[in-house]
């Protein structure tokens, strides 16, 4: 019968060890996403996969933070991250630092997370407000769109899980 592992059989690096080791060519841009989970959410997960850094644009809330840290279990002390006040600002940064600039959202002119060809290449994937999406005075600056697929009677998912959903997608093909 199998059994848990307790924490110290993980095998878990330290804070140290992490911020030294090898990154993979993503980052993640929160434009305007407004709850503190939310935040916390994407730098947990942004640690488990390995993350270059989070930007975080606009109303976005900045560690430390009680309610991030929550979600974050101290992952904001691992994962780099920058502030910006401006979205378009931030993706024109990156896009001059040689990444395609990948939102995430539903459009004309999304692809299928599972049909778009990731290359060995610098990524920005950027995840957008849990009401209204992404900014629209930062949609010319998107290289491409990118949707992950749904079939049940829901438009959207919550920004965290989709977060998940498309970090563990490109982290898959890093390794």
């Amino acid at each position: 019968m199998a059994q848990k592992l307790k924490l110290e059989e993980l095998g878990r690096i330290d804070v140290e060890t992490f911020r030294k080791t090898e990154k993979k060519p993503l980052v993640i841009v929160l434009d305007n996403v407004r709850s503190m989970h939310n935040v916390g959410a994407v730098f947990r997960t942004g640690d488990a996969f390995l993350v270059e850094k989070i930007v975080l644009c606009g109303i976005t809330p900045v560690p430390p933070h009680r309610e991030i840290h929550k979600a974050a279990l101290g992952a904001t002390e691992s994962v780099a991250w920058e502030y910006s006040p401006s979205t378009k600002e931030a993706l024109s940064s990156l896009k001059v630092e040689g990444y395609e600039i990948l939102g995430v959202e539903q459009t004309t002119d999304s692809i299928s997370l599972q049909e778009f060809p990731i290359e060995d290449k610098k990524y920005a994937l950027v995840l957008g407000n849990e009401v209204e999406g992404l900014s629209e005075e930062a949609l010319p600056y998107y290289d491409k769109f990118l949707e992950v697929p749904q079939l049940g009677t829901k438009h959207s998912l919550n920004v965290s899980v989709c977060g998940g959903i498309v970090m563990w997608t490109f982290f898959k093909h890093f390794i």
